[in-house]
């Protein structure tokens, strides 16, 4: 079962972009540089394929170093912003102290004379002028700190990010297992012919590249005309059987119907085809991923002993229906039935009928030549 619980397609592995590409950097084209061979038994979380990760690796190591040469220059930025402040604050003590002594000196005014008092005026208006401009440059410088150690550590989370993504990125060519299985090569372009995909191969993000098929749990993928498609219904039973192998046939279910139809390809356009899924409810060791198979879906069934007649030997008269039944003494005789369940080649006979009489496969006369 694949990882949603609907069976091993969902396993199937595409290539995703990695804001990064192979050899020269290419973020579109991605090259196969390793890549496990097709059918191989592998375990969940296994190293399947990687691709070209030299660009990506060389990216993620000069992150790395920017990262570290970022945190260098913030851890550097905050030992600078710290010697700035505490020797601001040392001016701030000193001019707060000069401020201080200038008016313990206005005490001694009445003492002095008018000379030295004008003097110890103009020293408290400078040093309270010297004490309050220092204040202030304390204030713009602390806010002047913040907006720089905010702006460095911006830096940093960003750079940290990039570091991060390349991460992401680079594990990304490395492609896992998501669940234990067999490996089965999609078919790619290559030089003008259809091949595997194999080891080399330049891919590109959204190309289907492989599979991982659990032998223990498999869906057939298949297709029904778009006339048909409203007729189907989750749970319905199916049969598959398998062009390889013509005896065997393998009970299965409809698990899914697709919402959106396709063209049928080699038919006209106007014919459309709708994927449908079914999933095999008994496994069989001759089945093996990508066999061709063709599958009926069980619309109805009856199984209470009913007779089955050709759908071309019933016939409808004023909305009642009747066979041509032969007759001993009369050559065909028309009796009434009753229909039951019916299919395009195929009508179930409910009553009228009994098991072993012969039925005509055309409009006869009640007597004359018998025609089968």
């Amino acid at each position: 079962m694949g990882a949603d619980g609907i069976g091993t397609s969902a396993a199937e592995l595409v290539v995703r972009s990695s804001g990064g590409g192979g050899g020269g950097g290419n973020d579109f084209g991605l090259v196969l540089q390793e890549l496990v061979k097709p059918g191989s038994l592998v375990k969940k979380n296994q190293i399947v394929a990687e691709f070209d990760r030299q660009y990506m690796l060389t990216r993620l190591d000069d992150y790395k170093a920017t990262v570290s040469q970022s945190d260098a220059s913030l851890r550097r930025q905050l030992a600078d912003l710290a010697v700035t402040r505490k020797a601001k604050e040392q001016q701030l003590l000193a001019a707060k102290g000069a401020y201080e002594k200038a008016k313990y000196d206005m005490k001694t005014i009445p003492v002095l004379s008018a000379l030295d008092v004008e003097r110890t005026r103009l020293a408290l208006e400078e040093t309270e002028a010297k004490y309050k401009q220092i204040e202030t440059e304390l204030k713009f410088l602390t806010a002047s700190e913040k907006a720089q150690i905010k702006i460095s550590e911006l830096s940093l989370e960003q750079t940290r990010g990039e570091y991060k993504r390349s991460q992401v990125n680079a594990d990304r060519l490395l492609v896992k297992a998501p669940i234990d299985g067999i490996t089965v090569m999609q078919i790619t372009f290559r030089g003008g012919d259809m091949g595997q995909v194999q080891q080399g191969d330049q891919l590109y993000p959204g190309q289907g590249f492989m599979s991982i098929v659990d032998p223990r749990s498999m869906v057939v993928n298949a297709y029904v005309n778009q006339a048909d498609a409203e007729k189907l219904k989750l749970g319905l039973k199916a049969k598959v059987r398998f062009d390889a192998y013509p005896d065997l046939e393998l009970p299965a279910r409809v698990y899914s119907v697709g919402g959106i139809p396709r063209s049928s390809g080699a038919r006209t356009d106007w014919v459309k085809e709708i994927p449908v899924r079914l999933k095999l409810d008994r496994m069989d060791t001759r089945v093996l991923p990508d066999l061709s198979v063709a599958a009926d879906v069980v619309i109805e069934s009856s199984d209470d002993g009913a007779v089955v007649v050709p759908a071309a030997s019933v016939f409808e008269d004023g909305g009642k229906s009747y066979v041509m039944v032969e007759s001993a003494q009369n050559g065909w005789d028309r009796r009434p039935v009753e229909r039951g369940l019916a299919n395009f080649t195929q009508v179930v006979i409910r009553s009228g009928l009994k098991p072993g009489e012969r039925v005509a496969e055309g409009r006869l006369p009640v007597s004359g030549d018998k025609k089968e």
